[in-house]
């Protein structure tokens, strides 16, 4: 297992590292000009150039609790949605998979018992890429005494979706990225790496928190998100914030047509409306092919 402190991507800027720490600057940040560069960071509009360390600031809050939360929140089944992810990317035996904004690593540990249950295979590896170096390192624990950390099929690089220039291109077969590309300042860039880095005939796939259309049931989700989720993260992880932000960008995010057509515009060929809507639309798995 290649440790991620050894494989630094990029010297990454120190500022953001905590979200509360970095409610002052994004008030400063707020009242400059505004002829600035601005994009959204949850329901706050913030110059460009900070959402990175912003985010990364999030998720260097939540990180010992991610998991936790992740049950808490869905009460359990975004482990079925990860679950049907894995099913439906049906991995080829051999094949070498780019997991950006891996974090903790629960979709790439599924990718390798897939692997190993269906395929036999002891050759496939896997790649984790996120910019919270905290994410990394939970990643890092869970799989520090498994076989395919042994096996050295597991490497781990902090590094920005939006750039990965510390990956060739066409080297991957396939891509994931699992409930992150929202949190990215600009999502078409992550699609075209992903473009780039796949091969020929390569796969590339997401999953996202998208939109409700039941009008009933989008009411009930907004009660949800809005109330529930940022009071779970007051009580398990004390850091409501860093919740109500990350709720705030589900909201901010594409809706499913529109997301599509952003895979489609980066060279991507998709099978029909290119997604499939998991629990009435709360999420989406989305997918294109490097043809």
């Amino acid at each position: 297992m290649t440790s991620l402190l050894a494989r630094r991507a990029c010297a990454l800027p120190q500022r953001g590292c905590c979200l509360h720490a970095s409610a002052r600057v994004r008030h400063e940040a707020e009242g400059r000009s505004s002829t600035q560069t601005t994009t959204h960071f949850g329901f706050k509009t913030v110059p460009r150039e900070m959402k990175e360390s912003l985010v990364r600031g999030v998720f260097s809050s939540v990180a010992s609790k991610y998991d936790l939360m992740n049950d808490a929140m869905s009460m359990g089944i975004h482990r079925l949605w990860k679950d049907h992810f894995l099913r439906k990317m049906a991995p080829p035996s051999g094949a070498r998979l780019l997991d950006v904004a891996g974090g903790t690593g629960d979709i790439a540990q599924r990718f390798l018992q897939y692997q190993d249950a269906v395929n036999h295979d002891n050759r496939s590896s896997v790649h984790l890429v996120d910019i919270n170096p905290e994410m990394l390192q939970e990643g890092e624990r869970r799989f520090a005494a498994s076989k395919w950390a042994l096996d050295d099929r597991l490497s781990f690089t902090v590094g920005n979706a939006e750039n990965l220039d510390f990956i060739d291109s066409s080297s991957f077969d396939v891509y994931t990225i699992s409930f992150g590309i929202r949190n990215c300042t600009n999502p078409d860039r992550v699609v075209s790496e992903a473009f780039r880095v796949l091969k020929p005939g390569g796969r590339f796939m997401c999953l996202e928190f998208s939109r409700v259309e039941n009008p009933f049931l989008a009411a009930l989700y907004d009660a949800h998100s809005f109330h529930v989720i940022p009071a779970l993260g007051d009580l398990i992880a004390n850091d409501r914030s860093s919740y109500e932000y990350l709720v705030e960008s589900i909201r901010r995010f594409p809706a499913q047509d529109d997301f599509a057509q952003i895979i489609r515009d980066a060279g991507f060929t998709t099978i029909g409306k290119g997604y499939e809507n998991l629990t009435f639309g709360t999420v989406a798995i989305h997918s294109g092919y490097k043809f």
